[in-house]
């Protein structure tokens, strides 16, 4: 595969990064922290921030849990 620097690059968002940014987006609008998502899930900092910027693929349940933690509906992290 060769790079041609006349066409532009076209960076498409992966489904971890659509629930990360859709996590951060909900989670900032209602001014929760990602350590008081941390502390109700007993789970590292660290782990949601890595949630939010789209390094990890978090389970169905972790989904639910965080869905639960800021208020939503599961579906509406995955939108």
């Amino acid at each position: 595969m060769t790079y041609n620097a006349t066409q532009p690059i076209v960076w498409t968002m992966n489904e971890s990064e659509k629930l990360g940014r859709n996590l951060k987006r909900i989670r900032t609008g209602k001014n929760i922290s990602q350590g008081d998502i941390a502390r109700t899930l007993k789970v590292h900092k660290g782990y949601i921030s890595n949630i939010e910027s789209g390094k990890v693929n978090p389970t169905l349940v972790t989904i639910a849990k965080l869905a639960k933690a800021i208020g939503i509906p599961p579906h509406k992290l995955l939108k």
